[in-house]
């Protein structure tokens, strides 16, 4: 019995080509992509390395003065702060108006909201001014590092985003050359030139109670209490409320 040629109408043969060019172009796209991921992520890790090394010859250079200094007889005093992180301990039962408007403009709209704040007169001065309702301090590397990891989120397109992408903080902060995690925590850390395009990226950090408690929140942390300014004691709290 002789075979007969089948026969393929021109139309599904054009669509077979257009469905296999398309499958070639994903592909290469994916192979694109994939490439460019590799020399990304190389490069976020030099940066990471970068700092990590910053961070580290600042601290050594910190010590050695604080011991020529002491070995001379005298005591080093550091420069005023230029970060603090202040977190909201009171609740809103009674607070006025002035003091209710100084914490929405802190970030701090509900208790155990936490956010980072740039030091200046100006804001030293609202600190002071809603000092009983807000514990705050100067943290170390380490605690900005542990809050953006673990609480991490980011404000885009008004919703609250977790940062799970270095994409996520590239498309909102490429502009100003942070395009992954370790450039935004940087950032925060050095108080550098687009800290405020950072901070307000990042969605006010949400914690949990403290572990053991807070006894006295009506008393200041110089009087035994949990309010007001806690220098470096800052970040043993928010260690306990991570």
């Amino acid at each position: 019995m002789s075979g007969k040629a089948s026969f393929v109408p021109e139309t599904v043969l054009a669509s077979r080509k257009r469905r296999d060019a398309l499958r070639a172009e994903a592909l290469a796209a994916r192979k694109a992509e994939k490439s460019a991921g590799k020399v990304r992520r190389a490069g976020e890790l030099k940066r990471a390395e970068a700092y990590l090394k910053e961070y580290a010859t600042a601290e050594k250079d910190l010590v050695a003065v604080k011991r020529a200094a002491r070995a001379k007889g005298n005591f080093y005093v550091e420069p005023q702060a230029k970060l603090a992180f202040v977190v909201r301990i009171r609740g809103v039962n009674g607070v006025a108006p002035k003091t209710r408007r100084i914490l929405q403009l802190l970030r701090l709209r509900q208790i155990h909201n936490g956010a980072f704040v740039k030091l200046n007169k100006a804001t030293l001065a609202m600190l002071q001014l809603v000092a009983p309702y807000i514990a705050w301090g100067y943290p170390n590397v380490k605690t900005v590092k542990e809050l953006v990891y673990k609480r991490g989120f980011g404000k885009i397109n008004k919703q609250r985003v977790a940062l799970t992408d270095n994409a996520l903080i590239e498309q909102s902060l490429g502009a100003h050359g942070i395009v992954c995690t370790e450039d935004l925590i940087h950032e925060l850390v050095t108080v550098g030139e687009h800290f405020q395009q950072a901070n307000n990226f990042l969605w006010p950090f949400k914690l949990s109670s403290a572990k053991g408690g807070m006894e006295r929140k009506l008393y200041g942390f110089a009087e035994g209490g949990q309010s007001g300014n806690r220098e470096g004691a800052i970040n043993a709290l928010v260690a306990r409320m991570l």
